[in-house]
């Protein structure tokens, strides 16, 4: 598939390998690329799948010249400036480093990787100037996001003092029949780590670097080997605390962040993805009317989106600099879902930085712990 811009003939085409052919790639990777091709020039040069029979009715419905079923030989023959990644989390670490020590970009779905070990790895084998390994953490982008972090960076609002980051979802026993979903060794943990993921990545990128927390997990519905639900009370390096709940036990779902400043409440209310609309401001009764206008005015809305993330992701490549969410910007949210479950799982309130080499949690989220590691993983006494 090869995409040029009318207004961008000057930059060279950026040549992009799709890894996974699933729903994700369906969904959300290719359509991203396909926008952007009004934008600037890219050539999706191949796609890989172990499954030959998906990866050639791919690249036949998209028009992309290149099917593979073995990973390093695409990365040997297309040399591809950029991959994308749209496999179950167990497969991300192996397949970032490929790409990375081939020279690539990469552009991995959520969860980055089941450990912070895994991640180090990958934040070890990138370039100075590149390739860089970034994770989709499109809730950070578009219009509203970025309008909100700027009030709360420059305290327009007054200090943040308490927050609420809510994830609950609803998931049946059919969405766990899938061989790789709720295990600890291909999906690297339950709800906080596979679904939660987003919106406290949102949090974190909102109000900055957190300072410890203490949290509790249960299994209460599913017979799997993560947990279906958890809470968790985090304090910010700032001063702020907040609450965070992560479940698929929900019917009613929603992922709702709120956050409490000295002079407006600020919240986003939603399920799979954000716009302007979903997020209000409610001043203080004495802030005065056209400063609380001020705050609402969001400007033109660019939803949460993949394509907001690749855009931002494509520039950055462009001009050679970190892109955000890969390096330490992309660890702050596998580091406190590494310590939430430390704290639920040994009853102990865990501090950033608390966990690393050496540490069980640093090495596997579940740190082996009796009950809840599978049972050869589990701690003897």
């Amino acid at each position: 598939m090869f995409v040029t811009s009318t207004r961008a003939q000057q930059e060279r085409s950026v040549r992009v390998a799709v890894v996974g052919t699933g729903g994700i790639a369906r969904g959300a990777h290719v359509p991203a690329l396909t926008a952007l091709a009004a934008e600037q020039p890219i050539e999706i040069v191949a796609a890989v799948d172990i499954d030959q029979a998906s990866v050639d009715a791919f690249c036949g419905e998209y028009g992309i010249g290149h099917p593979y079923t073995d990973l390093q030989l695409m990365l040997d023959e297309q040399q591809p400036d950029l991959v994308t990644i749209c496999t179950p989390p167990t497969l991300h670490r192996d397949q970032t480093l490929a790409a990375l020590r081939a020279g690539a970009w990469v552009w991995c779905e959520k969860p980055p990787c089941p450990s912070l070990a895994d991640f180090d790895a990958i934040e070890a084998a990138e370039g100075r100037g590149g390739p860089y390994a970034a994770i989709v953490f499109q809730h950070r982008f578009g219009s509203g996001a970025e309008h909100v972090r700027t009030l709360l960076t420059g305290q327009e609002l007054g200090r943040p003092l308490v927050a609420h980051c809510q994830t609950t979802w609803y998931r049946d026993t059919d969405y766990y029949a899938v061989p790789w979903r709720g295990r600890w060794s291909t999906e690297g943990g339950g709800p906080a780590m596979g679904h939660g993921i987003h919106q406290m990545d949102l949090l974190l990128d909102l109000l900055g670097p957190w300072s410890e927390v203490r949290a509790m997990a249960g299994r209460l519905v599913h017979d799997i080997e993560t947990e279906d639900v958890s809470t968790a009370l985090v304090r910010f390096e700032n001063g702020a605390m907040a609450t965070v709940v992560n479940s698929v036990l929900s019917p009613d779902e929603v992922s709702r962040i709120r956050i409490d400043c000295e002079q407006a409440t600020v919240e986003l209310t939603h399920l799979y993805g954000h716009s302007n609309a979903d997020w209000s401001i409610t001043p203080a009764p004495d802030v005065p009317a056209e400063q609380a206008a001020a705050w609402r005015e969001f400007g033109p809305d660019i939803p949460s989106s993949h394509l907001a993330q690749l855009r931002a992701l494509l520039a950055d490549l462009r001009a050679g600099r970190r892109p955000r969410s890969s390096g330490a910007d992309g660890r702050t949210s596998l580091e406190l879902i590494a310590a939430l479950y430390k704290s639920a799982f040994t009853d102990t309130t865990v501090r950033s930085g608390d966990i690393g080499p050496g540490d069980p949690y640093y090495t596997a989220l579940h740190g082996g712990a009796p009950g809840w590691a599978p049972a050869t993983e589990e701690v003897r006494a």
